[in-house]
């Protein structure tokens, strides 16, 4: 007697941790439970993946969707519309809204908006703040809570963990891993005048390399002292990756598409406030540094930190410009033309999209394609070229520092929990993404 599924992925190119090969995968109740030869079953949908890579659903683990608070530059709605569009089926978004997301009640108030407005799946920060140590406990055991994040560099408002004691009471506080923006505020507040008006070129000057590095030195004591598991974000400096490699026992490792790819002074000369971040992009030597990371295993994720702002704040002169810049949409566009470019392999792509996030964030029934796991899968191109532009991003903000860079491996599928959500660049189902739930912070059922 044949069997009978949902969906069916018919002869797609399948990379998972047991290797890469030509299977089906067949779906039930939005779980995967089937991989091989399904020729004899059935389905109530039935997709061709002939000729197409099917990996398990990337995860972007560091996005800013601006809600509440900043809605003109995006939305959660907006948000999870680019994320979709771009082959990524779950998204951690950050607290530095306005309010903030420092309470259990801002933490409900996020899953009351994403509730059938977020086309993706979803989880939040915790944000951590000199007077909210006491509330972070609850805040992480909480449903789509991701864990707690931390600045130790200048953010928004009162996010900003700048010295040590700060740092110990909010890890002396929590149990699950924390993600830390790491710049050392202290170094930035005695280098902000050498910024040079209308000239980009000075934000790594600013924000120098030496404020990185000096922050996540003291993020690794910190850490030992207390006994707590830590995730620095957004890593780009060259030494950092060095340093890190000697703490893997307590510390994980993220980089972002742009860090790997744009490279100063020359991005700061062409696309000027576009290619604004924190910590900021920087020369050859750290790019280098940085893909030496990778390639050698310390980097455990990539996530976008995708941070949208309208393009009429990014044209006003350094340093008036705000930081920051789109990127959950072309997560997976730039890194799968690394993989065609053999800066990594396609396995190396799934570990540090998928599996990377499930093993450092602990998330449950998802990075990871195998029986019993959520249904998300990212279906890819690899050999469809593509011009990235303005045009096509569909972020509120309306532009992509990618503009114009033609890239070779392409989403053109994005599955969630066994439903189709993009197909070809087109949007097939609404507001269907739920909470990710995780292992350290389980619901409890009678």
């Amino acid at each position: 007697m044949s069997q009978t599924f949902d969906l069916i992925l018919k002869g797609g190119d399948v990379v998972n941790h047991a290797g890469r090969g030509i299977a089906d995968i067949g779906v039930i109740n939005g779980k995967t439970a089937a991989i091989g030869d399904l020729s004899q079953a059935s389905a109530d949908e039935v997709i061709d993946c002939t000729g197409l890579l099917v990996v398990p659903g990337v995860i972007d683990t560091q996005v800013h969707f601006r809600e509440p608070g900043m809605e003109w530059k995006e939305d959660l709605q907006s948000g999870s519309l680019c994320a979709v569009m771009g082959g990524v089926t779950a998204v951690f978004e950050m607290p530095n809204t306005n309010p903030t997301t420092t309470s259990p009640d801002m933490h409900l108030d996020k899953l009351a908006r994403a509730k059938g407005r977020m086309h993706c799946d979803h989880a939040f920060y915790a944000g951590a703040t000199n007077e909210n140590a006491d509330v972070l406990p609850e805040m992480e055991k909480m449903l789509g809570c991701c864990g707690v994040k931390v600045f130790m560099g200048a953010s928004t408002g009162s996010l900003l963990v700048a010295d040590d004691e700060g740092v110990e009471r909010v890890l002396n506080a929590i149990s699950r891993r924390a993600a830390f923006h790491s710049e050392d505020e202290f170094r930035l507040e005695e280098r902000r005048g050498l910024a040079v008006d209308g000239d980009w070129t000075s934000h790594p000057v600013v924000r120098d390399a030496e404020a990185a590095i000096l922050s996540t030195k003291r993020l690794i004591r910190l850490a030992r002292k207390t006994g707590k598991r830590i995730h620095v974000l957004h890593v780009s400096t060259a030494e950092e990756m060095d340093i890190l490699e000697q703490h893997r026992d307590v510390a994980s490792v993220e980089a972002t598409p742009q860090h790997l790819t744009l490279e100063g002074p020359e991005i700061y000369e062409r696309i000027k406030g576009r290619a604004q971040m924190n910590p900021p992009v920087r020369d050859a030597y750290h790019r280098a540094g940085l893909w030496r990371g990778l390639q050698r295993g310390i980097v455990d994720v990539i996530g976008s930190d995708h941070a949208p702002h309208t393009l009429e704040e990014k044209a006003k002169p350094y340093p008036q410009s705000p930081s920051g810049m789109p990127g959950v949409q072309t997560l997976v566009p730039i890194m799968l033309d690394h993989v065609n470019a053999g800066r990594l392999t396609i396995e190396r792509f799934v570990d540090l999209t998928s599996h990377g996030a499930q093993r450092v964030f602990g998330i449950a029934n998802k990075g990871r394609m195998a029986a019993g796991w959520d249904a998300d899968f990212t279906l890819i191109d690899m050999k469809r070229s593509v011009e990235i532009t303005d045009d096509w991003s569909a972020t509120k903000s309306g532009w992509t520092p990618f503009h114009g860079m033609t890239v070779t491996g392409w989403p053109v599928g994005t599955i969630v929990r066994g439903k189709s959500i993009m197909r070809e660049g087109e949007l097939v189902t609404e507001g269907a993404g739920e909470p990710v739930t995780f292992m350290e912070a389980l619901p409890k059922r009678s």
